[in-house]
């Protein structure tokens, strides 16, 4: 166990970043307070949609646990997102193939397989007087939380993933890499929905909202030690870094990144271009070009997800999102029988993509067109309820420098969050 709740950290907010000579000391110290001698360890990170340079992290942690701890395995932790093949999971610390099974021989990457019911242990109840008291009266039923047994064949477990602002709890990082990072669907289903009632800007950028409150209940029955080593990442970089118990050391986290991810604005815009980029390969993940930039788009206003690259709605829930489309969630509030049969995660996906709106005497208004430039089809575009735009006739350069005209573009999308000063975005 950790012999004390102080936080072992530094962190940046002028820009500067951590030296990698800082990273390992602060590293260093955190594995000494957990003395890992003879230790199975489990490490838990992210896929490759979120940014944070983990092939730096892979090679320290290497350099101060190889020869120490019994083993020294990773766990990505995918919640519903494709499993990643042998050479993508060898990119994401920096290596390949050949090279990671060359150099490091004992370390052992593992996907979270979400898709198959034996990887799931039952570990507690959240009961619903609790989600009752949690959601603030808008849920009263009981969860029952369950997580990838394969924790339990380690001693110890390690976070090590970024913190951004995020739509469905208000800050990522911290005990969202257990849930829903490798938990099963019930609870993982429950909260998104749960967040799209309360609505993105609300939640988006805020730190103990009633989702991550469902996060942090579920996270209380996980029987075993975590360290978590959550990252603050910058351009790149790392801002910031904080080790320690897994809330005290998320909290700190968080603090750091509302200072780095959230850009205040004077005004909301007429017409917004958001370029995605490579490492959202469907719109299931680069949903969050309008996660981050919904709070700043004028009513009626348009929101352009530029990613000529991507030709898939969604790689895993392609097939139900073509048939329900994407809506508003009034639209949904008002129709909850039709869509029953629907898990909720997709249903908060869709109405957070869609945005807020109306749903009045079956007419529903949009607050915000959302149209996408990317490489699906028209056809499709209009039969999920999404506007189009040829990527081709988008000239970048031309939507540069003319927010005075209404007109934002934002090169590198999805992961700062941007506000209006002066407005509020409290639950």
């Amino acid at each position: 166990m950790e012999k004390n709740n102080q936080i072992i950290g530094k962190g940046y907010d002028d820009g500067r970043s951590l030296s990698e000579e800082e990273v390992r000391d602060l590293c260093a110290k955190g594995f000494d307070r957990l003395d890992p001698n003879g230790k199975r360890l489990l490490v838990i990170i992210p896929d490759s949609t979120r940014t944070a340079p983990l092939d730096m992290m892979f090679r320290i942690f290497y350099e101060l646990l190889n020869g120490k701890v019994a083993t020294l395995h990773y766990l990505i932790a995918l919640g519903t997102h494709q499993p990643m093949p042998p050479d993508k999971i060898a990119e994401r610390v920096g290596l390949t193939p050949e090279s990671l099974a060359r150099d490091y021989p004992e370390v052992r990457i593992f996907n979270h397989r979400w898709d198959l019911p034996e990887t799931f242990r039952v570990i507690g109840e959240i009961a619903a007087e609790e989600i009752e008291r949690i959601s603030g009266g808008l849920f009263r039923e009981g969860l029952t939380v369950t997580v990838n047994k394969m924790i339990f064949d380690y001693d110890h477990l390690v976070i090590l993933g970024p913190t951004f602002p995020h739509e469905v709890v208000g800050f990522s990082g911290g005990n969202k890499y257990f849930f829903p990072g490798i938990s099963g669907n019930e609870l993982l289903h429950f909260f998104h929905w749960l967040g799209a009632v309360i609505t993105n800007p609300l939640v988006n950028g805020n730190k103990w909202t009633p989702p991550r409150k469902v996060v942090e209940k579920a996270a209380s029955f996980i029987p075993l030690p975590v360290t978590n080593f959550d990252m603050v990442e910058k351009r790149g970089e790392l801002a910031g870094l904080f080790i320690g118990p897994t809330r005290e050391a998320w909290s700190e986290a968080a603090d750091l990144s509302a200072q780095i991810h959230i850009r205040y604005v004077n005004r909301k815009y007429d017409s917004i271009l958001g370029v995605a980029p490579p490492m959202y390969d469907d719109i299931w993940v680069a949903g969050k070009v309008m996660y981050k930039l919904e709070p700043v788009v004028a009513d009626s206003g348009e929101l352009i997800i530029y990613a000529p690259h991507i030709t898939e709605v969604s790689y895993t829930h392609g097939k139900i999102l073509d048939r329900i489309g994407y809506h508003t969630r009034d639209y949904f509030l008002a129709q909850m029988e039709r869509f029953k049969s629907v898990p909720r995660g997709i249903l908060a996906h869709s109405t957070h993509v869609k945005g807020g709106g109306t749903y009045e005497n079956g007419v529903e208004t949009p607050r915000v067109n959302v149209v996408l430039a990317t490489g699906i089809p028209e056809e499709r575009c209009r039969r999920i309820n999404l506007g189009y735009r040829d990527p081709s006739t988008i000239n970048l350069d031309l939507w540069k420098n003319r927010e005075h005209e209404g007109r934002l573009f934002v090169p590198r999308a999805g992961e700062t969050l941007y506000r209006v000063k002066g407005e509020s975005y409290e639950t």
